[in-house]
């Protein structure tokens, strides 16, 4: 692969530059520190039943962009 691309937190139409196919990529969603800290925060000052709503939300999660035809790691847009 000849690098990182620039991506958004939706899926992005670029040229993969592994297979050089125009793909809309494929996005995997991760939860980060920043998702687990923000949970820790609502079970200690709201209640327990909102430490998933971090979880569930895509702007407290990273989202990892992947090329559909080749699997190819693009790059991370951090949430």
């Amino acid at each position: 692969m000849s690098g990182i691309v620039a991506v958004g937190p939706e899926p992005s139409r670029i040229v993969c530059p592994s297979c050089r196919a125009t793909i809309v990529t494929r996005i995997d969603r991760k939860a980060t520190t920043k998702t687990h800290l923000m949970a820790c925060f609502l079970f200690i000052f709201l209640c327990w039943p909102c430490i998933c709503v971090p979880y569930c939300m895509n702007s407290c999660q990273n989202a990892d962009h992947y090329c559909p035809n080749c699997n190819a790691y693009l790059g991370t847009y951090q949430g």
